[in-house]
């Protein structure tokens, strides 16, 4: 498998580095364009939503950390792509629903525009309600994304060269289409694990379509870890004996190989793309690897020893119950979010984003170095300054 990496390494590497050579540093990027679902929403399912019926991250202590009150995103704070922008010299990213009118809601789309939407997958729903699969949150999937997009492309003057100068992010799209069918338990794991080609192969098409309409520097983050987030660590405590944990971390092994295989999909196929345009920034962003070391040395980075806790829950062992969610009554939420790294059971914390969007931005878990192809990113940036562990 390290040998697999290392092959993936070099070829994603090499095969951007044309492309990087003739990339204009000064500013680097004009405009962030999102895709992707909870980690990268920043307020459009809330605007999807009604006000008798707000989805929790409009509900308080959501928000609490940075902007003291719920904005839709699923955290206690800023997201990664909030820092990204920030380390851009870019505003927040704003939501698409609802629109861009800087006169009546504050809110414009000349330096960027976010798609993303909690509970997003990147296959339609179609895939998922044919084998008995639901999706509560939301019908939006990387298609409807896609096609917002266009329509707001198709209102920009000049619009492929603002996707030129733009930074796509795709947000960790993908992660939902394993989550519903583990969270509903009707289809067995390696039924689950056999979606991956196809979620990737969607990925893939919809990464085409992005440079086919001007895209040039494209970043697709993998999936996280997710054997140790609170949600699954919770549901699956039953049915798990010992050996179904990482004696180091305490994860559940299996979920976390679900990851691994789907990430390394998800490589192969950036490598393919990757040869067909070399001109262009196609860059694998290691969300697992990342996330990984917080598990492994959690006091080194500033975390509590109990890491696979949720500072926001409803109680047990990983402090998260489905029937008690981070917002509704009867959850309690910790006095310090900044030394946890998951906020409500499945949702990670301002600060671990923090830290993420650092290392990625430094270049130590992107594929090829985000700082090669954007080094003033290193130096300009409060997010990407040299933290010491």
């Amino acid at each position: 498998m390290a040998v697999a990496h290392a092959i993936i390494y070099i070829l994603l590497t090499s095969l951007a580095a044309a492309a990087a050579s003739s990339k204009s540093t000064f500013g680097c990027y004009e405009s962030i364009i999102s895709f992707g679902d909870s980690m990268a929403d920043t307020g459009n399912l809330l605007r999807l939503g009604s006000a008798n019926n707000l989805p929790d991250s409009g509900n308080p202590p959501y928000g609490r950390t940075f902007f003291h009150h719920p904005t839709g995103r699923y955290s206690d704070g800023r997201l990664i792509v909030d820092f990204i922008a920030e380390s851009l010299g870019l505003p927040m990213v704003q939501p698409y629903i609802g629109g861009a009118d800087a006169a009546v809601n504050g809110r414009s789309f000349d330096k960027g525009v976010n798609f993303a939407v909690a509970g997003a997958t990147a296959l339609d729903i179609s895939f998922f309600e044919e084998r008995g699969i639901k999706n509560t949150c939301t019908n939006v999937s990387l298609g409807t994304q896609m096609y917002w997009f266009k329509q707001f492309l198709a209102t920009v003057p000049e619009g492929r060269k603002f996707l030129q100068r733009s930074l796509v992010l795709m947000g960790e799209i993908g992660g939902n289409d394993y989550n519903y069918p583990l969270m509903q338990g009707i289809i067995s794991p390696p039924v689950i694990q056999s979606f991956g080609p196809t979620i990737v192969a969607d990925i893939g098409s919809t990464i085409q379509e992005l440079i086919e309409l001007g895209a040039e520097t494209i970043l697709v983050p993998g999936n996280f870890p997710i054997g140790c987030i609170p949600y699954y660590l919770t549901q699956f405590k039953k049915s798990s004996t010992k050996k179904d944990y990482n004696s180091t971390t305490g994860c559940l092994n299996w979920l976390n190989n679900l990851s691994i295989y789907y990430n390394e999909l998800l490589q192969k196929e950036l490598t393919r793309i990757q040869k067909l345009h070399p001109h262009v920034h196609i860059i694998y962003a290691d969300y697992y690897n990342v996330m990984m070391r917080f598990y492994l040395s959690p006091t080194q980075f500033g975390f509590t020893e109990d890491i696979l806790r949720a500072c926001c829950g409803g109680g047990g062992p990983y402090n998260y119950n489905d029937l008690v969610k981070c917002g509704k009554p009867g959850a309690t939420c910790c006095n310090d979010p900044s030394i946890f790294t998951n906020w409500d059971g499945l949702h990670y914390t301002e600060a671990a984003y923090r830290l993420i969007a650092q290392d990625l931005l430094r270049g130590h878990y992107t594929i090829p170095p985000f700082n090669d192809i954007c080094p003033s990113i290193a130096t300009s940036s409060p997010s990407a300054q040299i933290y010491k562990y």
